[in-house]
């Protein structure tokens, strides 16, 4: 019996490994929804972007495909001083662009000094760490001042204004990636083939120093919003990956629906005008007023809180409850504070993409805060301008779907830190402000997410911004065929490490396991 199965143990062994051996590698063919692309990774805010850019452009440090910690890219290793304030990293000496030229510290210092000196860079002020970076990035100093050294070719020095722990995390972000001076040059594991609205067409960069381990030659991202057709296209196989433009009826096998929690939050927020608005009691009494229950019902889950809870990090008070009659009360006390007549109309302007969503949030709104004396209006715009018109856009209030680009609560606090490029809200609190940056002194996790919980609940009440839900990822992914790709919270999936799966081998007649 031993030796039977032990025989038995090698042969599946046998088939298994044979199993692994992957066939002829193909095109990878994805679906994404609409989107004016922009290919510049200094200044693309949008998840689309930051998804093809996985493939496009790579930095000192990647994600990894499972868990998106910081893996080194780029960067082979690195050292940390022991102040914590200088970071020396050596760059891979086998790190080519894709025109074939070398990657070396120059570029790397480069493409940051560029990212800092871009006006509308969103996620410029992240480098803020660095000595100089905030100063430059104000036009106060040049960038020969900026704590970004090329020692040699292979080696990159960063001296840091307070210790930054979380500083590999960052990195992996594709704002953050080694771009050429030369157009059309890419520093990831493919390169860009073509773009005509309709499709995006990538290839496998040769160059890449890791390209024995990109498997498929090429990835075509056609885009569509007609959900019926392409999830026709995924049932007949035309299409591996569609990222959630389809009709989840219609599809034939519902296991290849895949189905996450995103680290990221929906919620609204006030941009500081010249007017009641930016008066926190006013702000009070129209959150007052809000029924939750109804704005957050139709979502699966719903936030009462900025940060979506990570593991370790403190209980924060939510935004739930509700009362009219406070809510009335409280609006008057504003007014006669303020010498404002009860009987005037108060404006405020919603700023909206014009979505149904939207318009059945601005109508639960509108009819919470219209016995407060509010004159709610709306004013919209298409999706792809929505963004970019948030700092001149005069209205009071705005909608963000905001996605953690790194699993750490700075990704959403760095949104109302008071000098951040990311900041559109106006918002400043010194209280605030300082947390932050307590917190980045910090190297222990829990006493950092003290920290941190302590600036989120300043922001919660402050009334600056209303929580309604935490997103949920949809993707269809043939998973039959389509390996290296992982549910995950940032929804970022790394498009080096897709490949073609062995064809499922048949089960062997007559064979029983015990």
């Amino acid at each position: 019996m031993k030796k039977v199965f032990a025989a038995l143990v090698f042969f599946l062994i046998s088939v298994f490994s044979f199993a692994q051996d992957l066939p002829k590698q193909r095109r990878v063919n994805i679906c994404a929804s609409l989107h004016s692309y922009d290919m510049n990774p200094h200044t693309a805010a949008f998840t689309a972007e930051a998804q093809l850019f996985t493939g496009l452009y790579e930095g000192l440090f990647s994600y990894d495909p499972v868990n998106l910690a910081p893996l080194p890219a780029i960067c082979s290793s690195y050292k940390i001083s022991r102040d914590k304030k200088r970071w020396t990293f050596s760059l891979r000496n086998d790190a080519k662009f894709s025109d074939g030229n070398l990657i070396t510290a120059k570029d790397v210092r480069n493409s940051w000094i560029s990212l800092l000196e871009t006006a509308n860079a969103p996620f410029a002020s992240l480098l803020d760490c660095i000595e100089g970076a905030s100063d430059f990035r104000q036009g106060k100093i040049s960038a020969q001042d900026v704590r970004i050294d090329a020692r040699d070719d292979f080696t990159v020095v960063v001296h840091l204004t307070e210790p930054a722990g979380h500083l590999p995390k960052i990195l992996c972000h594709h704002a953050f990636s080694v771009v050429s001076e030369n157009k059309n040059v890419y520093s990831g594991a493919f390169a860009l083939e073509s773009y005509d609205g309709n499709e995006i067409l990538i290839k496998k960069n040769e160059f890449y120093w890791d390209s024995e381990n990109v498997k498929v030659p090429e990835i075509k991202i056609s885009l569509s919003d007609d959900y019926s057709e392409n999830s026709h296209k995924f049932n007949n196989g035309e299409i591996d990956w569609i990222m959630g433009n389809a009709e989840a009826s219609k599809i034939i096998d519902k296991s290849k629906l895949l189905i996450g929690t995103e680290f990221g939050t929906s919620y609204f927020f006030f941009k500081k005008q010249d007017n009641v608005w930016a008066k926190k009691e006013f702000r009070d009494a129209l959150l007052e007023a809000i029924p939750y229950d109804k704005l957050r019902e139709k979502f699966n889950i719903k936030a009462e809180t900025f940060i979506y809870p990570l593991p370790g990090y403190p209980e924060v008070a939510g935004i739930s409850d509700y009362d009219e009659s406070d809510a009335l009360k409280m609006m008057n006390e504003a007014r006669q504070k303020n010498g404002i007549p009860q009987e005037e109309k108060l404006t405020l302007i919603f700023a909206a993409t014009g979505d149904g969503y939207l318009s059945e949030c601005a109508q639960i709104l509108k009819n919470a805060w219209e016995p407060l004396g509010v004159d709610f209006k709306i004013q919209t715009t298409s999706f792809d301008r929505y963004n970019a018109s948030i700092p001149s856009w005069k209205a009071d209030l705005f909608h963000y779907s905001w996605i953690g680009d790194f699993a750490d609560p700075l990704a959403f606090l760095e949104l109302f830190r008071g000098n951040s490029s990311l900041n559109v809200s106006g918002f400043k609190n010194e209280t605030y402000d300082s947390l932050l940056q307590e917190a980045s002194r910090i190297d222990n996790i829990s006493d950092r997410y003290k920290l941190m919980a302590q600036a989120e609940q300043i922001l919660l009440d402050e009334s600056v911004l209303i929580p309604v839900s935490h997103p949920v990822s949809a993707h269809l992914v043939n998973t039959d065929e389509i390996g290296g790709w992982k549910v995950n919270g940032l929804d970022i999936h790394p498009l080096k490490y897709l490949y073609i799966k062995p064809a499922p081998f048949s089960k062997v007649p007559n064979l029983v396991c015990y």
